[in-house]
């Protein structure tokens, strides 16, 4: 990678780091194991069954949905009514962000000062982490005042964001009356004042195959719904105890459950751990939607009496969350919520 003035110092930063790690046995077998990295294809949901006037194929749409967040935690869906002009209109409107000048996009306040880029605390090179992002509140994306010089992104940030809003809705619901839940544990909670927006971009890297372009974590909503890159992976998951690739589609979008639905089900749906790769030659860019509670929103299976996570609030587990971070160095998540603890 060339470092230029867009992009941020993550060859500078971390080359003594990579240096002293270069040799290391870990590195090694880091590398040996992305080249045999399999490829796979997610479940494919078809969404036009779940608006359908059929009701066999509504409810063959919602179990589908269903059974692929049981089973695998991610899957990717067609047909799901957002256009294909947005999503356009949305990644030309991304990448052109991206393209300003470092200190500008640091330094400038733009979308509520959410940029943020690599991880500068990392001590080993499977802490890195070589990318640039905006994680933009949805509360601010309205707000005039962020976007300064990029006022043209407001108008299609706000459709993308509202679009993506009830889609997120629509999926939620499915998976919530799957349980046996109240649609209130979503619609009184979850809103534009506390879901968010992640847009994504990860520089070509010299070094790809020691450094991750976000490193193996889960998501500590309900759900998540990307757009990813169209034509370059990089998205990869847990499978049956081994990393597989994603295959990208350009006719999908990619769902993934999070913590707090795994929590809530009981463990009926799951929260799968994910990493991004990066490429030696070309960027990636991709836009995350996280459907989030708000803060004091409490979390708790349905079935009280079964459950094997205690009841807390969204507020207590992301404190929890940046306190092991700090002590460890990682997440720890949902086992720190367990009843036995």
């Amino acid at each position: 990678m060339i470092e230029s003035n867009h992009n941020p110092p993550l060859l500078h930063d971390y080359t003594q780091l990579l240096q002293r790690s270069r040799d290391s046995v870990e590195t090694k077998q880091r590398i040996n194991y992305e080249q045999e990295m399999e490829e796979c294809g997610l479940p494919l949901v078809d969404l036009g069954g779940l608006w359908s006037m059929n009701e066999e194929e509504s409810v063959s749409c919602a179990s589908e949905i269903c059974k692929a967040s049981a089973e695998w935690g991610f899957f990717q869906i067609v047909n799901h009514g957002i256009s294909l002009e947005l999503l356009r209109r949305m990644r030309k409107v991304q990448v052109e962000l991206f393209k300003a000048p470092f200190e500008q996009k640091i330094a400038s306040g733009l979308l509520d000062n959410s940029y943020r880029w690599g991880n500068r605390t990392a001590t080993c090179p499977k802490q890195l982490s070589w990318c640039e992002a905006f994680h933009v509140p949805l509360s601010k994306i309205s707000d005039e005042t962020c976007y300064g010089e990029f006022s043209s992104l407001r108008e299609v940030m706000q459709e993308y964001a509202g679009a993506m809003q009830e889609l997120a809705k629509s999926i939620a619901r499915v998976l919530v009356m799957n349980m046996g839940g109240g649609r209130s544990l979503w619609e009184d909670n979850c809103n534009e004042s506390t879901c968010f927006m992640r847009l994504n971009r990860y520089p070509s890297c010299p070094i790809s195959p020691e450094v991750f372009g976000l490193v193996p974590h889960t998501d500590s909503d309900f759900l998540t719904i990307l757009h990813q890159d169209e034509h370059v992976g990089g998205l990869q998951l847990m499978k049956d105890s081994k990393w597989v690739a994603v295959k990208p589609n350009p006719d999908a979008l990619v769902v993934n459950i999070g913590d707090l639905f795994q929590a809530w089900s009981n463990d009926v749906y799951k929260s799968v751990e994910h990493k991004v790769t990066v490429n030696q030659e070309v960027e990636r860019h991709s836009i995350a939607y996280f459907l989030c509670p708000s803060y004091e929103s409490f979390i708790g299976c349905c079935d009280k009496e079964s459950s094997i996570y205690r009841r807390f609030t969204f507020g207590e587990y992301r404190r929890q969350i940046q306190e092991d971070v700090k002590d460890y160095g990682h997440k720890v998540g949902l086992p720190r919520f367990l009843v036995s603890t």
